[in-house]
């Protein structure tokens, strides 16, 4: 095993961590910022840096289809490309196969496709999903694997769980070993117990560098995803990194890293950005409501990013009046910084050993509301 993953300290089921890549070190918990097609939306890489983002996240699918695995590798790699010298995690695929693809063909051997792009034809196996993710030079390879949609019937779950484990096998099989990079398995098994345990022992007996915990934030809720998460991160083992895909909120993430979560991941800060969502210490806010108009105080007092430090509410909420794509660019930059803020608070209570008292006063905090101009 090529990535080494090392746990500093433990609050409860809560982890302090670090995970060594070739391209730096992962402090956990972590968040990625997606940069689905090599970009982080509305962000230069030099902006995302700035945030405290130690990895990003890069989508096989998506980067297969438009510039092609090829042209990357020819290019230097992803991290060249896209000039970001950090680590850099790509998802297989698999998701988004299932779910933006119109017309699909799942079989033992992969999944035949048309691209949402053009139609073309493609066709995605376990060992084309690691080919690709080889040639981008990503640090973290994810095995390729299917999501179920929820809610869905037990017997699909199952069936549907024990393709991703063999698929999951292939995977293993496909991916080069080197130094600096690694390959995480995805549990599946939807919200059954049985199946999330029999997926874990399958993987386990594989062997991954990670374990990334699947199928969920996809319709089920909070409540029910919290509910899978009380048992399913224990099935996994202690000293490996956690990864729980595509959360989310940040009530989610910090719900998540209570019950033992290491790793997270989600579009919602820079497609909040894009739609005037601000993610602040007392809640989200919508920057267009007019009671912003002559509001001149920042987005949120303390919060060191440029648009906190340089421009008022009221400056915000006219650029995205007049439809402005700097609005778009400050607050994807505010709500990442966010998220990496949270992150980092979540890691400094861990070492001081004061995780519950952060967690009290997030919620808190949350609650209260963002307060409206005097």
């Amino acid at each position: 095993m090529a990535l080494k993953f090392e746990i500093l300290k433990t609050s409860g089921k809560s982890r302090l961590g670090k995970l060594y890549t070739k391209h730096g070190i992962v402090n956990t918990p972590a968040f990625m910022p997606v940069g689905t097609c090599g970009t982080v939306k509305a962000m230069m890489p030099e902006s995302v840096a700035a945030t405290g983002a130690e990895i990003l996240l890069g989508n096989t699918y998506h980067l297969m289809l438009r510039p092609g695995a090829d042209l990357v590798e020819k290019m230097g790699g992803l991290h060249k490309f896209m000039n970001w010298n950090r680590p850099i995690l790509t998802d297989s695929g698999g998701f988004q196969v299932m779910s933006l693809s119109s017309l699909r063909k799942i079989s033992e051997k992969g999944v035949e496709f048309k691209s949402h792009v053009d139609g073309k034809k493609f066709f995605l196996s376990p060992e084309e999903s690691i080919k690709i993710q080889h040639k981008l030079d990503s640090n973290i390879t994810m095995a390729f694997d299917e999501c179920t949609p929820y809610p869905s019937a037990y017997e699909r779950c199952k069936e549907s769980m024990r393709l991703s484990m063999r698929w999951a096998k292939r995977s293993r099989e496909a991916f080069v070993d080197r130094d600096g990079y690694g390959i995480f398995g995805i549990q599946q098994g939807n919200v059954f117990k049985d199946l999330r345990q029999e997926s874990a022992d399958c993987l386990k007996n594989i062997g991954f560098d990670g374990y990334a915990i699947g199928g969920l934030a996809i319709g089920e809720g909070q409540e029910k995803m919290f509910e899978v998460l009380d048992y399913a991160p224990d099935m996994l083992p202690d000293d490996k990194p956690r990864y729980l895909m595509g959360v989310g909120r940040p009530d989610d993430i910090v719900g998540a890293v209570l019950r033992g979560v290491d790793m997270f991941d989600c579009v919602m800060p820079t497609r909040s950005g894009r739609t005037s969502q601000a993610f602040t210490k007392y809640g989200t806010i919508n920057i267009r409501n007019a009671r912003h108009r002559e509001d001149p105080r920042p987005l949120e007092e303390g919060c060191d990013c440029p648009l906190c430090t340089h421009y008022s509410r009221a400056y915000i909420h006219h650029l995205q009046k007049c439809q402005e794509v700097l609005a778009v660019m400050l607050l994807s930059w505010h709500n990442v910084r966010y998220y990496e803020r949270l992150m980092q608070g979540l890691r400094k209570a861990l070492a001081e050993d004061r995780l519950q008292d952060f967690v009290a006063e997030f919620y808190e905090n949350q609650q209260k509301g963002d307060i409206a101009p005097l």
